[in-house]
């Protein structure tokens, strides 16, 4: 691809395709739509009618998704007398763009094949004029931040912003004339989506395959061993207090107008982040003297113990610093000698940890948890230090995998978000 020489004030986009080289056009944005399908307020019971547990699958703003469709999430079907009496006339074909209209507005996908879909709430459908636009352009250009921006501009409501077919007649596009660089824009955002779709199932298959390893390497309930376990260990399990194999210790009040750019960071709440890793935005402190009841040794697990995050629990890896402060509200697992921290970083961070948080936490504006009760969790554990060791091991590998794919993902999607800056106009 090409780059555009920023001095060269011509309609096109700063990234482009070689041998393409003539002005994009501007145009509303129904010029070069042929037909809208829009069932926007129908329902089976208004057709007299009812959802059936198989058929053909309804499409709506909660199963279309930003590229792709999630057959998942909150499914509905029709039966081929609904399908009939609903679509009659307006079945979609494959290809075809889908777009929600609010909450969410903006997700954008294409009609997978040929097999039937019933057209939803708060999505529609668009049928290019194939003379002007291809579908896949159109599902990109829809996905660009200039034309979102400006649906956001012309949508109405407040946290739930939604765009009808008259904000869109409002809606200026610039597209290229030359339906060959068209074809070549979509079918580059094609694969990069196909790529971003496939190792985002492959993430998805990884954390399932380790909520089975939890489920199945922990005893069940009553038990004293698990259904699958490593070669050589035969032992019963026993049951411990989380106090007393991981201990929960509080952190430090820092003052917040005593913080810097510079200097030791500290680990706050905003920093335990959903993908299980210590990271973000630090705040930072001049080094204290006596300072060690607040220090957090690498690989460190802590836990969010108030706010939004209550519960989630990261792992610390502070390869770029010396030391590194505990803020208060966030509570670190200490080790003991006989225990194996890959162990307990396991099982902080399993199912089991989760439902007996649930069990204590205090719900209202700001959910909070003790390190008292924290401690008074149950888990049974093998006694056997090179039996923990081999659960904290594998759990480690699998976790590193995970984080892995997860980094190649959000790496993809940040590629993507810049080709879709600077390929569009």
């Amino acid at each position: 691809m090409a780059k555009i020489d920023d001095s060269v004030k011509k309609r096109v986009p700063e990234l482009r395709f070689p041998g393409f080289t003539n002005d994009w056009e501007e145009r509303k944005f129904f010029e070069s739509i042929a037909s809208t399908i829009d069932f926007r307020g129908r329902t089976p019971k208004k057709l007299g009618m009812d959802w059936s547990d198989s058929g053909y699958l309804a499409l709506s703003a909660l199963n279309v998704k930003n590229g792709y469709i999630d057959p998942l999430a909150d499914a509905h079907y029709g039966d081929e007398k609904l399908y009939r009496k609903w679509m009659s006339g307006r079945e979609l074909k494959k290809g075809q763009v889908l777009f929600t209209t609010e909450a969410p507005m903006g997700n954008v996908a294409q009609v997978p094949d040929d097999n039937g879909y019933i057209l939803s709430q708060r999505t529609v459908a668009f049928e290019t004029k194939e003379d002007m636009m291809t579908n896949d352009f159109l599902a990109v250009l829809l996905k660009s931040p200039l034309v979102f921006n400006n649906l956001s501009a012309l949508s109405s409501g407040g946290t739930a912003k939604g765009v009808s077919q008259k904000s869109l007649k409002g809606l200026s596009i610039t597209v290229p004339l030359d339906i060959d660089e068209q074809q070549k824009i979509g079918s580059f955002f094609k694969h990069l989506d196909d790529t971003i779709a496939l190792h985002q199932r492959k993430l998805d298959l990884l954390k399932e395959q380790k909520k089975g390893y939890l489920q199945k390497m922990f005893p069940k309930n009553g038990a004293k061993v698990p259904e699958l376990r490593f070669a050589g260990f035969a032992d019963d399990w026993e049951e411990r207090k989380l106090g007393d194999i991981a201990p929960l210790r509080g952190g430090y009040a820092f003052k917040s107008s005593k913080f810097r750019k510079t200097g030791v960071p500290i680990v706050r709440i905003s920093n335990i982040l959903s993908s299980g890793e210590v990271g973000g935005d630090f705040a930072y402190y001049d080094e204290q003297d006596k300072d060690d009841k607040y220090i957090l040794p690498d690989k460190s697990a802590v836990l969010a113990m108030s706010g939004a995050t209550t519960g989630k629990v990261s792992i610390l890896s502070q390869t770029d610093y010396d030391k590194v402060y505990q803020n208060q509200r966030v509570g670190y697992f200490q080790s003991v000698d006989y225990i194996d921290y890959g162990f307990i970083s396991t099982i902080v961070r399993s199912e089991l940890f989760m439902m007996q948080l649930e069990s204590v936490l205090v719900s209202g504006a700001q959910p909070n948890v003790s390190s008292k009760e924290i401690d008074s969790f149950n888990f049974m554990i093998p006694i056997l230090v090179q039996e923990q060791q081999k659960i904290g091991s594998f759990f480690k590998q699998l976790d590193d995998t995970i984080a892995l794919h997860q980094r190649k993902l959000d790496l993809l999607k940040e590629q993507k978000k810049g080709f879709l800056q600077k390929m569009f106009v």
